[in-house]
């Protein structure tokens, strides 16, 4: 009960951070969803950190370690805080200058514009919505394995709970995982969601120092991390030391997976936030060396936790891993501490994503039919209720669970997918509606057709193979290169945008 009392007090902490960030609000819907562009270097580069650091990171990557070896750290960390902060400097600045000189809240109100296409927008919403849910899926599935892992054997008495492993169940722990965050993001909207990301990314980033250290200490059994550090790998099989379980060419494709983070919508909505360019400052040197902080201690458990527990088959079972080794190594009181910090890092994530899709329903559907102007009260009106839909529809879903990992990367690959569309957007005077339109359906039709042929993420070891049985390569280089292609083809054997769009859009960077 200790444990569970610590992560009920968390989770009321965040519900009162929604009620401080309520006295603030302004009541209009730019307050609501740009937190009025008020947000500073520290805040943005928490909460880019934090929306972009979900379970994927801290759950996912423990548990895959677990099975491929630190090859997991090579796939996505070393390259993706890289790719990232290249993503915050060559798109973000140039979307926040644009945003904030047109007005814009969402990616589709730019890319309306800038293609200068209506359709664009009814196409690509229904694709993000997909593609963010999916992304959702993993936070929320993850909510639940936490918190039923750590609390498990809590209720032993009553025969209820047998099945949960007399612990919280997974879609009970799921639910209020849902609601709290969705009392905060009702109740502060992007200010409240930044403030929330701040104050957990900070938690989950020194929570996770102390999980890290514990488990090492308490595996080890001596007064030294070093000493304990040394003498755990020194057990572990050589192949999971290296990335020897992954193929050159299955480690090479996941260098494309970062490249997403460029067609985030929630991301692109934390962008408009910021205060002035300089705020991109921090997240831009700092972006790397945090996801380092992050993804080295967890990668390195799951490598440790090979050696002492055995029967976690890649799959669901991996999502139990990282709140498994806290509650076997850390004491009651310190483990409930450590499950509100994998906690923090989940939800640190799901308000921001809940919190664009009600922007992108009210701006670029609603608003963009509606016979007049909505008013202000209207707007966060349907921002919210469109919110509570898709709670409602993510809960649903988490209720059939995959492997967190899986899920992540079918979600990553379907926006690393939409990037050419972003980058030629910005860069390329040439890219027409057309071209852009030809590579978001190529995009969706490849990845539906890959995402299905996989048992719709089930089959763990999916991959294509064009070279080849020992060349496997991810569906993301066969669906980034058909988008490229595409986006270029169609863009040229098409009537190039009129003069007054390119002087829109780039004239002031040539000034």
């Amino acid at each position: 009960m200790i444990q569970l009392s610590i992560i009920l007090t968390y989770l009321g902490l965040l519900v009162l951070l929604g009620f401080l960030a309520n006295r603030l609000f302004t009541g209009t819907s730019h307050d609501y969803m740009l937190a009025s562009h008020s947000i500073g270097p520290f805040l943005l580069l928490m909460s880019l950190f934090g929306t972009t650091m979900t379970a994927f990171a801290l759950v996912g990557s423990t548990g895959r370690a677990y099975t491929l070896g630190a090859g997991v750290y090579g796939l996505l960390a070393s390259a993706g805080g890289i790719v990232h902060s290249l993503c915050f400097f060559l798109i973000g600045l140039r979307l926040w200058a644009i945003g904030r000189k047109n007005g814009y809240r969402t990616q589709i109100q730019f890319f309306r514009e800038r293609l200068d296409n209506h359709f664009i927008g009814y196409l690509l919403f229904p694709i993000l919505v997909v593609l963010v849910v999916s992304y959702l899926l993993l936070g929320v599935v993850a909510a639940g394995a936490v918190i039923n892992g750590i609390t498990a054997g809590t209720f032993e008495p009553y025969g209820w709970f047998e099945a949960a492993d007399h612990g919280v169940p997974n879609s009970l722990a799921s639910g209020v995982i849902c609601l709290v965050v969705l009392s905060y993001v009702f109740l502060g909207g992007m200010r409240g969601t930044a403030w929330a990301n701040a104050a957990q990314t900070v938690i989950f980033m020194v929570l996770g120092i102390v999980t890290f250290v514990t488990i090492a200490n308490s595996i080890g059994g001596t007064d030294s991390l070093l000493e304990n550090m040394k003498q755990i790998s020194s057990v572990v099989p050589e192949d999971n030391l290296t990335r020897a379980k992954i193929p050159y060419s299955t480690f090479f494709s996941f260098l494309l997976i970062p490249l997403s983070v460029g067609m985030f919508p929630h991301v692109f909505q934390h962008w408009l936030t910021a205060r002035d360019a300089g705020s991109f400052r921090w997240p831009i040197v700092l972006h790397p060396i945090f996801i380092m902080i992050v993804w080295v201690p967890c990668v390195l458990i799951g490598i440790w936790a090979s050696t002492s527990i055995s029967g976690i088959e890649p799959g669901t079972k991996e999502n139990l891993l990282l709140p498994l080794l806290v509650k076997m190594h850390a004491g009651e009181f310190l483990g409930g501490l450590l499950g509100a910090g994998i906690l923090a890092a989940i939800m640190s994530s799901l308000d921001s994503q809940f919190l664009c899709l009600g922007t992108i329903f009210t701006e670029d559907v609603v608003g963009n039919v509606a016979s007049k102007p909505l008013s202000d009260r209207n707007k966060v009106l349907l921002a919210r209720g469109f919110i509570l839909l898709i709670v409602v529809v993510v809960y649903f879903l988490s209720l059939f669970p995959r492997a967190v990992f899986d899920l992540g990367l079918w979600s990553f690959t379907g926006f690393t997918g939409l990037f050419p569309v972003v980058f030629a957007a910005i860069y390329w005077r040439r890219l027409t509606a057309y071209g852009a339109i030809s590579a978001v359906i190529t995009t969706m039709v490849l990845w539906t057709y890959y995402f299905a042929d996989s048992g719709f993420g089930d089959n763990k070891g999916y991959a294509l193979l064009p070279f080849g049985p020992e060349w496997p390569v991810l569906p993301v280089v066969a669906i980034l290169t058909a988008s490229s292609v595409s986006v270029i083809v169609a863009s040229l054997l098409t009537a190039a945008p009129p003069k007054e769009t390119i002087v829109k859009f780039f004239h002031h960077h040539e000034t």
